[in-house]
């Protein structure tokens, strides 16, 4: 007889799948951000290393930042060899995370297209789909034709501005449903003994001596022997009150939803040139997302102007959806380094671990970068995977360059 998974004794009902608890005076782990890496990292810590005292901290509602506000796509093929390596681990972690947790997530291999509209978009796919195999990523290079095999309703005339010349495929690639992801991990991390505190903002880091020693909060000061940052967009200001100026600049980025549908759109697509990428929920509402707002915020919303580019550009690509309805729109946000790539590991400060600067890609990488995090904290020493991302590469000059290099950057 197979043991039961994590949480199993637990109801099922999302109001009891971890209990609310008061602040304690002391934790051996302290993780500022309750969305899905410091969800991910709490478990992984209890789970993998034995480390249970760990407290979660959320400012407002467990999960209600990011991980509540993106488009849940998932992949790996990313071009350098080190954003590959820790999204095609954590691609392999999500084959197999609903039996790991439990819980049902809506886990969809549903593969993802990334279109080429012109001749150097053609060169940078082949290219990539290249570097994938190398690094036993699944990609496909497809020809128009082909694309209209996988997705019929994407619109491959040649007579568009943006004339689809073919796609990258990766067909493991896929979807998950973000808030189960979130609810599986808590309900498994709070069967392991973490706590989860919301409603308790950080407002300084406790520093003495070079090493971090607790957290200012709203609730309450709280003593720590680490703590990990986890709080995307908001990680530099936090990390600022222990005197660490982060390479980092956070945007509004938005996304959209349709009423709902019949099932029509089997993949998810992806467009660099018209910048817009589409997929279908389970329910049936069509998920669109665009690129970053340009300027500088903390707003959880963006402009009207990036909504229309990113309906123009999602007509040209779906006539079928030129009478669909927008139900909803909303924001995040989101936390970009100058090389596009994240920062996971240590800092100056003894005790105190950085994962931030995931720009438009966390959500993707959730069970990775919580494997990888927890090890690093558990160890005081980063993950393999996680080496190449380390806060001093902005000094060594050693940068893991995906802008511009993956297609689009989500």
């Amino acid at each position: 007889m197979s043991p039961r998974p994590p949480g199993a004794d637990l109801p099922d009902h999302p109001d009891r799948l971890w209990s609310a608890a008061e602040p304690k005076a002391a934790y051996d782990v302290v993780i500022v951000g309750a969305g899905g890496h410091g969800l991910a990292t709490a478990y992984y810590l209890a789970k993998n290393h034995g480390i249970t005292n760990v407290a979660v901290l959320e400012r407002g509602w467990l999960a209600g930042g990011n991980m509540a506000r993106n488009t849940t796509i998932i992949r790996s093929n990313y071009l350098w060899d080190e954003s590959a390596g820790i999204y095609e681990h954590a691609l392999k972690l999500w084959e197999g995370l609903e039996e790991d947790l439990g819980y049902p997530l809506l886990f969809s291999q549903r593969g993802v297209l990334n279109l080429a509209h012109s001749l150097q978009d053609v060169r940078d796919s082949v290219r990539r789909v290249e570097a994938n195999r190398l690094n036993g990523v699944d990609a496909e290079w497809l020809d128009p034709a082909q694309v209209k095999e996988v997705c019929p309703i994407v619109n491959v005339s040649p007579d568009v501005r943006y004339p689809v010349l073919g796609a990258t495929y990766q067909p493991r690639a896929g979807i998950a449903k973000h808030d189960y992801v979130a609810w599986g991990y808590a309900r498994a991390a709070a069967a392991l003994g973490v706590e989860f505190i919301e409603n308790c903002e950080v407002t300084g880091l406790r520093v003495s001596d070079g090493r971090v020693t607790g957290v200012d909060t709203t609730r309450g000061a709280i003593a720590a022997g680490r703590v990990a940052l986890c709080a995307a967009g908001h990680t530099s200001v936090v990390a600022a009150t222990a005197g660490i100026d982060l390479p980092l600049q956070s945007h509004p980025l938005q996304a959209l939803v349709s009423e709902l549908l019949e099932p029509v759109h089997p993949t998810v697509v992806m467009s660099n040139a018209v910048h817009v990428y589409v997929s279908q929920a389970h329910k049936g509402e069509l998920v669109m997302g665009a690129g970053i707002d340009a300027a500088n915020s903390y707003r959880q919303r963006g402009a009207f102007h990036i909504i229309e580019r990113q309906m123009a550009a999602a007509l040209e690509l779906f006539p079928v959806f030129a009478r669909a309805h927008v139900l909803r729109t909303w924001g995040g946000v989101v936390d970009v380094t100058p090389d596009a790539s994240p920062i996971i590991g240590l800092t100056p400060v003894d005790g105190l671990y950085l994962n931030c600067g995931w720009g438009t890609g966390g959500f993707k990488a959730t069970p990775g970068v919580g494997w990888c995090f927890a090890h690093t904290v558990a160890h005081d020493d980063p993950h393999p995977l996680a080496a190449p991302f380390s806060l001093d590469r902005f000094v060594t000059g050693a940068l893991v360059d995906e802008h511009g290099a993956a297609a689009v950057a989500h």
